[in-house]
């Protein structure tokens, strides 16, 4: 296993002790709501609407799964099955979901489904990757990120590099079903964000523009990014994690090159710091915000490379290092006034919302890859 020292060993498991432990004492206040941000200690609640709605839940299957027969963990799957049930809700309206339905589903229906054996868990999350595959455009071989206007962009033909991560529904949805066209699809959009968003040197691209009738990409936008040509820290973690969990799904080797190469360029980039600032490209005067996230998201999907690349045993230093630098220097331990797990994530710097705070996906990633150390795989 990935731990394998006594020294290891302990702060691992006092990492994911503190984490558990706040997530079930959070559990009494949040209850059933969605939380995205903690700017002044405690969470914030927003629309089940918004992508961050599975992150909660997510977090909280988590726990659950490690000890379901514990006394104090067992009420946590029965707010995660109310979560789902308003998450539910937005699948009936089309205005309502984008291609961030995997981030929401996969960490709710899908892995109550995977818990439990509960149908409705494997309806709901049938019935979204159904409606992820139907934002798919067959011209330009990619899935349609957003559905709101915008006066810089077309947004009928933007796709995103967070859209890896929404792979793996439609992936278990194929396996579920029996039907390949599920994986098909995602295929094809990663081989659009292969060729399209991935630079030479490894960077990636954040938002890529094409026009929805033709295909043709049109041009890059900065989007949480410093400028078109930046390094949003965030994007390169997104991307290290898409990729190798692309290749876990389906063993195409390019999926694995274009996953380190990404890899390769974030650590590179972070070099002996824990926490990378919010664009490795950002000039002296925008470096004044961090992103514990972008480390949270990258440690993650280092363990996935670790189990999948013959460089295992270099990616996985990397991120127990990382990991570890999170829970020492970054972590709110069993501090009460602080409901986040990991301090100094920013949301986006461009729009001065959410920065140096706690974020519930940081959170998220952060116990995931926790859970990873300890030998149990991740919801994605």
């Amino acid at each position: 296993m990935l731990v394998n020292t006594s020294t290891s060993v302990t702060w691992v498991e006092e990492a994911w002790r503190q984490g558990a432990a706040k997530i079930i004492r959070n559990a009494h206040r949040i209850k059933d709501t969605f939380p995205h941000t903690a700017p002044k200690g405690m969470y914030d609640r927003n629309d089940p609407e918004w992508w961050t709605a599975g992150f909660w839940p997510g977090l909280l299957w988590l726990v659950y799964g490690e000890s379901p027969e514990n006394e104090a963990v067992a009420p946590l799957s029965r707010i995660a099955e109310s979560c789902e049930r308003q998450l539910e809700g937005c699948l009936r309206d089309p205005e309502s979901v984008d291609h961030d339905l995997g981030f929401i589903w996969l960490l709710s229906g899908v892995a109550n489904y995977r818990q439990t054996g509960s149908a409705d868990g494997r309806r709901r999350g049938m019935l979204a990757a159904n409606l992820l595959a139907a934002r798919f455009n067959v011209r330009g071989e990619f899935i349609r990120a957003w559905n709101f206007s915008s006066s810089t962009m077309d947004t009928r033909g933007v796709a995103i590099i967070d859209s890896m991560m929404n792979l793996p529904l439609l992936y278990w949805a194929s396996e579920q079903s029996g039907d390949p066209r599920f994986r098909w699809l995602a295929e094809a959009h990663a081989d659009t964000v292969a060729r399209e968003f991935v630079r030479t040197d490894g960077s990636i691209c954040h938002v890529v523009e094409f026009d929805p009738l033709t295909g043709q990409k049109l041009q890059e936008h900065g989007g949480q990014g410093h400028a078109p040509g930046s390094a949003w820290a965030r994007g390169a973690a997104w991307a290290l994690h898409g990729f190798a969990l692309s290749f876990r799904y389906t063993g195409e080797a390019r999926y694995l090159e274009t996953a380190e190469r990404a890899a390769d360029f974030f650590l590179a980039m972070l070099g002996e710091e824990i926490v990378p600032v919010w664009d490795f490209r950002a000039p002296a005067e925008h470096q004044v915000a961090w992103d514990s996230s972008a480390s949270a998201i990258a440690a993650s999907g280092l363990l996935e490379l670790a189990k999948l690349s013959p460089r295992g045993e270099e990616y996985a230093a990397a991120a127990e290092r990382i990991l570890r630098g999170l829970h020492e220097n970054y972590s709110s331990g069993e501090t009460a006034a602080e409901e986040g797990l990991i301090m100094q994530g920013t949301v986006h710097y461009p729009e001065g919302r959410g920065l140096n705070v706690p974020i519930i996906y940081g959170d998220y990633f952060y116990m995931e890859a926790l859970a990873k150390l300890r030998g149990r795989p991740g919801l994605f």
